[in-house]
């Protein structure tokens, strides 16, 4: 199953990106969903090029709108495996709105956030979840701002899967990946992919990241106790796995399951052509 296009790929050398897509292709081929099962979504930013590099079906869509636009195809066909692809500026910044109401209605999705903490594709500006004194374009004084801690906001949102990796380590990576997908309800995983170009944190990670080991991911309010630490130990793993019902088994009819006979679609197609 060939999951990469021929397109050439135009991240900056030891990007994080790479190591998110190779992590992604490896877990869909051990999944082993058809292609054609599968649809990913991408935003703006690096990220973006995910699109262009699987060879599955694919949108790139708007600053912001992955979720919504991932929700709708998932509701039109719950027979296909949405994932949508974010960067911190484009999920938690002005895409923010959409995550909490994502993760309350339990919508049957995967998003994966490549969470680098700049703006790379506009040289370096920072985003909601840069840290307090980041310096860059738009903050030459250092940033005045607290970062946002995604993950506490989709616990407090009520994801049904919330788990964090870190682009320096594949190998987990993949695996989190795979335990996202096979999730059934919103699945969230925030992934520290550094920006070798404008914030290159590889190192700085390496030192402190470690596995969730005898950790209950049932337990909500250990779940939030984890997802608290930061700075000298940054736990990743799964934070929180639970089951509940989900939008799109509340939703009884969906679009695939509409008789076509008689349609007429043209002035539609006029309209939009």
């Amino acid at each position: 199953m060939k999951l990469q296009t021929s397109v050439k790929k135009t991240w900056c050398p030891g990007c994080g990106n790479y190591a998110i897509l190779s992590a992604f292709i490896a877990a869909m081929q051990e999944l082993n969903i058809r292609p054609e099962k599968i649809v990913i979504v991408s935003g703006i930013g690096c990220h973006g090029r995910m699109s262009d590099y699987l060879n599955v079906n694919s949108f790139h869509t708007i600053h912001g709108r992955v979720i919504p636009l991932a929700t709708g195809i998932k509701l039109a066909n719950p027979e296909l495996t949405v994932v949508g692809f974010s960067g911190d500026g484009d999920a938690y910044s002005i895409g923010i709105g959409h995550l909490p109401h994502a993760a309350r209605r339990n919508i049957n999705i995967t998003l994966i956030v490549h969470n680098n903490q700049v703006f790379g594709l506009t040289t370096g500006q920072y985003t909601p979840t840069s840290p307090k004194g980041f310096r860059s374009r738009s903050s030459p004084y250092g940033s005045l701002e607290e970062p946002l801690n995604p993950l506490l906001l989709a616990l407090a949102s009520g994801a049904t899967f919330v788990a964090r990796g870190f682009a320096g380590d594949v190998s987990h990576l993949k695996i989190l990946i795979k335990e996202a997908i096979n999730h059934k309800g919103f699945a969230i995983l925030d992934v520290l992919q550094p920006c070798v170009t404008y914030y290159n944190t590889y190192q700085y990670y390496r030192e402190r990241v470690y596995k969730l080991e005898d950790h209950d991911p049932t337990d909500f309010y250990q779940a939030i106790k984890k997802a608290l630490e930061w700075n000298d130990r940054i736990p990743i793993g799964i934070f929180y796995k639970i089951q509940r019902e989900t939008l799109d088994e509340h939703v009884k009819t969906s679009l695939i399951s509409v008789p076509t006979t008689g349609v007429n679609i043209k002035k539609l197609y006029e309209r939009f052509k």
